[in-house]
């Protein structure tokens, strides 16, 4: 491909500025959102979205059960467009991430959602999309147009978004001052050396990602990030379940990218890193304290939740160079298409 920098690279670069226009542009929204919180009271939050938007929900799920202690469950777009199951959400909010708000199977699960009683809320960045129109409450990503098929922008927009739900429902003043701080500190990813990084992902034939708490969902989008784009196998898992059955794998030189912020989960994190590499993994981790191994030092929003988005900043700039390294073309990954209709 030509030396023309890509759309991915050129869109994940845009994310600091996409973050800042949200939180300021949606503060409506978000004080809707938390009225509508205090007015029903739910037990339980739940979600719907496929791919890298699943992944955001995911940063959701954790982020509010640490936060607020009510549950987030995800359900499956499936329920309602294949298997045709109603759904028991009185008085529930169900909300549904998308970057096109397009997909019909997400759509009737919005519907599905709202028959049984849910106030429906659509997190999308195509505001005049199906799902933004049939749905109670708009949240707009305010990402504009993305069109590298590697989500980027849109899905830090969306975690960033699902994090201005978060702090705007719990009252957690560190939570908004490390969201007000965000932008910042994506911006002073630029220019971070990553090169040892993308030697052992160059080099590597598979790979996992891992994390804890709301890292957990960004190890899961940089495990898709290396399969999409740079057709590198990879596999996301808790920092604590890989220390179970995956370990197995685990050999001299197999590469683990883990991303440890300084949260309450950090020692946690450090030693489960030091006994993978005495079985001889390469760590590679993403973290605002130190760590052995390839450590990539990451700014910070002073808050640990928040700070796995800033890593995967920096990681996508990585996946972009690893896959242009091994030739292929990040922004048209063979077999994908950037909008994907499924039922």
């Amino acid at each position: 491909m030509s030396e023309t920098q890509s759309l991915m690279l050129t869109e994940a670069g845009q994310s600091p500025d996409v973050v800042a226009t949200l939180l300021e542009k949606e503060k409506p929204v978000f004080a809707e959102i938390a009225k509508l919180f205090s007015s029903t009271r739910p037990s339980m939050i739940t979600t719907a979205a496929r791919g890298s938007s699943d992944h955001a929900a995911t940063f959701f799920k954790y982020l509010f059960e640490i936060s607020h202690g009510v549950p987030v469950a995800s359900v499956g777009p499936s329920i309602a467009s294949v298997y045709g199951a109603p759904l028991h959400l009185k008085g529930g909010i169900h909300f549904t991430v998308s970057q096109s708000g397009g997909s019909p199977d997400i759509v009737a699960l919005q519907a599905a959602a709202k028959q049984g009683g849910a106030t429906t809320i659509a997190v999308v960045n195509v505001t005049d999309s199906p799902l933004a129109k049939e749905a109670d409450i708009v949240l707009g990503l305010n990402a504009g147009p993305e069109k590298s098929v590697a989500a980027t922008k849109s899905f830090i927009a969306s975690a960033a978004a699902l994090a201005g739900v978060t702090a705007a429902i719990s009252g957690d003043q560190a939570l908004a001052a490390g969201l007000a701080k965000l932008p910042e500190a994506l911006a002073a990813t630029s220019g971070i050396d990553g090169k040892a990084a993308e030697d052992v992902l160059f080099n590597a034939s598979s790979l996992y990602t891992g994390g804890r708490g709301p890292a957990f969902a960004i190890a899961l989008e940089a495990a898709l990030k290396a399969k999409e784009t740079s057709g590198l196998h990879a596999e996301a898992f808790s920092l604590a379940e890989l220390m179970h059955g995956p370990m197995r794998l685990v050999q001299p030189g197999f590469p683990i990218v883990a991303f440890a912020p300084d949260d309450a989960a950090f020692a946690n994190n450090a030693k489960a890193l030091e006994r993978l590499q005495k079985l001889g993994a390469t760590a590679v981790s993403f973290s605002t304290a130190a760590l052995p191994g390839i450590n990539l030092r990451m700014p910070t929003t002073g808050n640990g939740l928040l700070d796995p988005l800033v890593s995967l900043l920096c990681y996508y700039r990585l996946a972009e160079s690893v896959t242009r390294r091994k030739g292929f073309d990040p922004d048209k990954p063979a077999n994908l298409l950037k909008v994907t209709e499924t039922m």
